[in-house]
């Protein structure tokens, strides 16, 4: 029986979908010791993670020894002062330190702060003041200790440093202090209610938000990893993230630990797909989950043979038809896309025992009851833009919901108003009970008395090949309220003309209802984007609002 049969109850059709799932965990359930430490017990030699670098370095872990190690940590930060409910913050890019501090901060009770290597001095600035951290645990690569001592610097804040794998000024090295800790601890008490991790948002529409979830959240990535991934016992998962993001959380961790998947990690700087298809093909990955920017550079550069890799999955921002359709005819494999927020776990997807349907999010996942709702709060009809919406079990709470906005309990109730969740996110549901993505509900164009959602315009324009990027926003017409405008970044072998904005307009508006055609087209080198890579259309529209563009 795998290990989250202990705490689940599920029920599927003939062919194999999911139909209805209930969890059933302790309520001092914690991952580190009741997943982690039970498959050690049980299974000690089971493959837990296995591990390489872009040098050529190679380590496969068992479940015992992700016991060990984490034990080890844990010691470590304990001896250090490290106590339930304190916050640490992990920068750890993909190394292996990662996934031994993940859970002993579980096994401790503490709260962890995954953030990436990437942010800048001032973002770190900003969550080390908005969260004050006893802790920071850091990589010794891309200057990331130099960034923190100035962050903490210019907070006038102080924390316990530690850097892994190499030596940096005023930081001691983690991964020299383990190998000399103690490999055993004794339980900490800890709630399955209690605060394990904490998330900043992207910062789409704002300041970046501190989300934090319970230790109950790891149990409802059992749909993610088992239903949408499909990652297998015995088999091995492939998620690109970095662990800065919660689709880390997603796909490098919890659910898969669950369901007995080994978690492949590639630990690199510099994306190159070739590489990721032969780390695929060299360690036997089995399923694999990436953005569409990754299927695009592949379907563009070209896809190798991949036999043993049998389902493929996708997530984060809008995957053009055309990748989809490429994709599958090579590999065989459709690409399923999925559905949620830092905030959630999956809420829709392309789920297993369906047949997935390019450009779809797929249909809801049964542990979440979804709704699409108008400005009225009333429910939206077949065809019909609504916000996506959870409508919960219980007033308020719902397993895999985070529980709170870092001190802003306003924020809070808000998305929770009128006593449903409200993710912001705008879609509509077909005659078919599928799911389409529209975007952020307040990103929803009002033209001519007429609602276009930006992404349904942007997959017809990613269609034309000049179009590398693009992003789609109403600016204001003095005659339709809002004009819809292109904002595109070419190809590296088209130049901006006026003859190619022609074609590009005639190429579209011939695919697209007349009330969705687009008006105005600006030519750009490159998007304002958010540090995880969402394009900023708050920002455009009010450059728009501005005149700037």
């Amino acid at each position: 029986m795998s290990i989250y049969q202990k705490f689940c109850h599920e029920v599927t059709d003939e062919n194999g979908m999911l139909k209805e799932i209930r969890l059933d965990y302790p309520e001092n359930f914690n991952f580190g010791y009741d997943v982690v430490d039970r498959i050690a017990e049980e299974t000690p030699d089971k493959r837990a993670l296995v591990w390489c670098n872009a040098e050529g370095e190679e380590h496969i872990f068992s479940f015992a020894e992700i016991r060990r190690c984490s034990n080890q940590m844990a010691n470590v930060f304990r001896d250090a002062g490290i106590r339930q409910g304190d916050r640490v913050m992990l920068i750890l890019k993909r190394h292996y330190e990662y996934w031994f501090a993940a859970i002993a901060l579980h096994k401790l009770g503490a709260v962890m702060i995954p953030v990436t290597h990437m942010l800048t001095v001032s973002d770190l600035v900003y969550r080390l003041k908005a969260s004050p951290v006893k802790a920071i645990v850091c990589t010794a690569q891309n200057q990331v200790p130099e960034k923190v001592r100035e962050a903490l610097k210019q907070s006038s804040l102080d924390a316990w440093l530690w850097c892994v794998q190499a030596e940096a000024e005023g930081f001691e090295n983690l991964t020299a202090a383990m190998q000399a800790s103690p490999d055993t601890m004794d339980r900490v008490p800890t709630k399955a209610d209690d605060p394990m991790i904490l998330y900043f948002t992207s910062g789409t529409t704002g300041y970046p938000k501190g989300v934090i979830h319970s230790y109950s959240y790891p149990l409802a990535h059992i749909v993610t990893a088992k239903y949408w991934q499909q990652a297998e016992d015995n088999g091995l998962h492939f998620t690109v993230a970095e662990t800065g993001w919660a689709k880390a959380s997603w796909g490098k961790l919890y659910g898969q630990w669950l369901v007995g998947s080994a978690v492949m990690v590639y630990d690199f700087d510099n994306f190159e797909p070739k590489q990721l298809t032969h780390i695929i093909n060299q360690y036997g990955v089995t399923s694999f989950c990436a953005p569409p920017t990754v299927y695009r550079y592949l379907v563009r550069k070209g896809i190798p043979d991949m036999p043993t890799l049998k389902h493929a999955s996708t997530a984060g921002e809008m995957l053009a038809p055309e990748v989809f359709r490429r994709f599958t005819e090579r590999t065989g494999l459709a690409l399923c896309e999925g559905y949620g927020q830092t905030e959630t776990t999956l809420l829709l997807a392309n789920f297993k025992g369906t047949s997935a349907v390019e450009g779809s999010m797929g249909v809801p996942s049964p542990f979440y009851h979804i709704e699409l709702r108008n400005k009225q709060g009333k429910p939206a009809g077949v065809n019909e833009t609504g916000e996506v919406v959870i409508v919960p079990e219980k007033p308020g709470k719902q397993t895999g919901v985070f529980t709170a906005y870092l001190d802003n309990e306003k924020q809070y109730r808000h998305v929770w108003r009128d006593g449903v969740y409200h993710t912001g996110d705008a879609a509509c549901m077909d005659e078919n009970g599928r799911y389409w993505f529209r975007g952020r509900f307040d990103d929803i164009i009002k033209t001519g008395g007429y609602r276009v959602g930006p992404y349904e315009v942007e997959n017809v324009l990613l269609e034309h090949p000049a179009v590398a990027e693009c992003s789609v926003i109403g600016v204001p017409d003095p005659l339709r309220g809002q004009a819809i405008k292109a904002v595109i970044v070419p190809g590296r072998e088209y130049t901006p003309t006026r003859e190619l904005e022609h074609e590009i307009k005639e190429f579209c508006n011939g695919r697209l209802a007349e009330y969705k055609w687009i008006r105005l087209i600006e030519f750009a080198k490159e998007m304002p984007k958010t540090i995880s890579g969402k394009i900023r259309k708050g920002l455009q529209r009010n450059q728009a609002y501005t005149g700037q563009i």
